[in-house]
């Protein structure tokens, strides 16, 4: 299921954890607990956009990067 999970990142696209559940069939509790090992690895690493920006940025008001849980990216083409 693993292996799968890292295909799937594998490929480029953005997915949310109910899609990745649903896709390998699990729970998205199982796929948040696969994606903090790969973290954990350093397979994928957070990516935060704004970092500590948004209480100096314009659209901070209606930005939605706050309700946003985690965005992950893929770190490594080899494995």
């Amino acid at each position: 299921m693993l292996q799968k999970l890292i295909s799937t990142l594998r490929s480029g696209d953005s997915h949310e954890i109910r899609s990745l559940a649903a896709r390998l069939e699990t729970t998205p509790e199982m796929v948040e607990a696969m994606l903090e090992h790969l973290q954990h690895i350093g397979l994928i690493k957070p990516f935060n956009i704004c970092k500590d920006a948004c209480t100096a940025c314009p659209l901070a008001g209606g930005c939605q990067a706050p309700l946003v849980p985690h965005l992950l990216i893929h770190t490594s083409t080899s494995k």
